[in-house]
């Protein structure tokens, strides 16, 4: 069995603050992944299901986030889980709005939500960093994650959160680099066949991306290249 716990504050007054995105996650996969109806236990609420061949239970702690840590022990030491196990759903404010990144094991970033896991479970667990963005002032951290996220952000938000879902059975067989890579294309899909996108669009920024990795020795066969020339110019290359 797989646990995963989604980080947040109960009570409507908190339920589309960017804190509570770690329960937003752990509600699509429910919903979309047909978990049973969510029910009170280990101081939260748990549904249960399947991702893949992995039998996982859903975990929303409802003692506060400076808490979560109380209700993740209970659910892991009634079910005998490791740390291994568990995967921490949650907000985080050094990844870009819309990003994704997991990790496993380190330490809680000042957290405090995690900070209560470590010292419940210890570090060894895996963590979905769900990226929110940063304020310009440090001051201003504690309002903004307990603020509603805006109506600009809800179009990559809902993006974002079907992306997990619909690879969240990649993550419950600890795959995580396939996990990532899945949510990835969600959020950023490669651009169709033939499709036509300005100069200095997408489709440029993602080819000179491309040019980048491979380096400027890279092998090719230059067709792309060959076509901006001219019929002596081909020629001339042809036979240097």
């Amino acid at each position: 069995m797989k646990l995963f716990v989604g980080l947040g504050n109960p009570g409507e007054k908190y339920a589309r603050n960017r804190h509570n995105i770690g329960f937003m996650a752990l509600d699509r996969i429910a919903a979309d992944h047909g978990f049973s109806p969510w029910r009170a236990k280990f101081q939260g609420l748990v549904s249960e299901g399947r991702l893949g061949r992995e039998k996982v239970l859903l975990l929303k702690p409802q003692t506060y986030m400076n808490l979560s840590g109380q209700s993740v022990g209970a659910a892991m030491r009634f079910h005998k889980l490791d740390p291994v196990d568990v995967t921490v759903f949650h907000d985080e404010l050094d990844l870009a709005p819309g990003k994704c990144r997991v990790k496993r094991g380190g330490g809680h970033a000042g957290h405090n939500g995690l900070r209560s896991i470590h010292q419940h479970a210890g570090p060894d667990y895996a963590r979905v960093r769900l990226g929110i963005g940063r304020p310009a002032q440090k001051a201003q951290v504690a309002a903004y994650v307990l603020h509603d996220f805006a109506k600009a952000d809800e179009a990559w938000l809902d993006d974002l959160l079907r992306a997990v879902s619909d690879a969240a059975p990649r993550l419950a067989e600890d795959d995580d680099s396939g996990f990532m890579n899945a949510v990835a294309l969600r959020m950023a899909p490669p651009p169709r066949a033939g499709a036509q996108t300005p100069p200095g669009g997408a489709a440029d920024d993602g080819r000179k991306a491309d040019e980048g990795r491979r380096g400027p020795d890279a092998g090719g066969d230059g067709a792309e290249d060959d076509a901006a020339l001219s019929p002596l110019e081909r020629l001339k290359r042809r036979f240097s």
